[in-house]
C-alpha cells in the first residue's frame, strides 16, 4: 500500500486510508487559509490547515499534480515546487515564472499573485467529513 495514503489520526471507526473516507464537495476554503503573492517573476502560494488531521489530509490531497489540475491556466508549462512546514501545518507553492519578469512586466489582471490563494480556495473539491466538521468546530471555538 502507498503509505502517503494512510491517515495518522484515526479512532478505531474511522477508515485508516484517506482515499476510503466519506467526503462532502465544499470550498478549500471552509477548511484551510491561503495566502499568496510575488516573489520577482514566481508566485508564491502558502495554504494552511487549522488541525492536524486536515493537515495530514491536505499533505495527502494538494500535491504539484492536484494543484496543477484545479489550477491549470496558472501552472501550465511552469515548474511548480511543493514545501512542507509540518510545524505549521502548512504547505508553500512556488510558480515559478507565472508572473514573466515581475510586476512591473507584468500584464496579468493580478500581477502580484495576490489572488491566487483565494482563487485555490473557492474551488470546490471533495472533504472529508471529518476533516470539515473537526475544522468546523475550532473555527467555533474561537468565537
Amino acid at each position: 500500500d502507498d503509505l502517503s495514503r494512510q491517515r495518522l489520526v484515526t479512532t478505531q471507526e474511522d477508515p485508516v486510508w484517506w482515499d476510503e473516507v466519506d467526503t462532502v464537495d465544499a470550498p478549500l476554503g471552509r477548511v484551510v487559509g491561503a495566502r499568496s503573492g510575488d516573489k520577482g517573476g514566481n508566485a508564491n502560494l502558502g495554504v494552511w490547515a487549522r488541525t492536524d488531521d486536515a493537515y495530514d489530509w491536505l499533505v495527502w490531497f494538494l500535491t504539484v499534480d492536484q494543484l496543477r489540475r484545479l489550477m491549470p491556466a496558472e501552472t501550465q508549462g511552469l515548474r511548480v515546487d511543493r514545501h512542507e512546514l509540518a510545524n505549521l501545518r502548512a504547505l508553500n507553492f512556488v510558480i515559478h515564472g507565472l508572473l514573466g519578469r515581475g510586476v512591473a512586466a507584468s500584464t496579468r489582471t493580478d500581477p502580484q499573485a495576490k489572488g491566487l490563494g483565494e482563487y485555490l480556495r473557492a474551488k470546490v473539491i471533495p472533504i472529508p467529513t471529518t476533516v470539515l466538521g473537526a475544522t468546523e468546530l475550532v473555527k467555533l471555538e474561537r468565537t
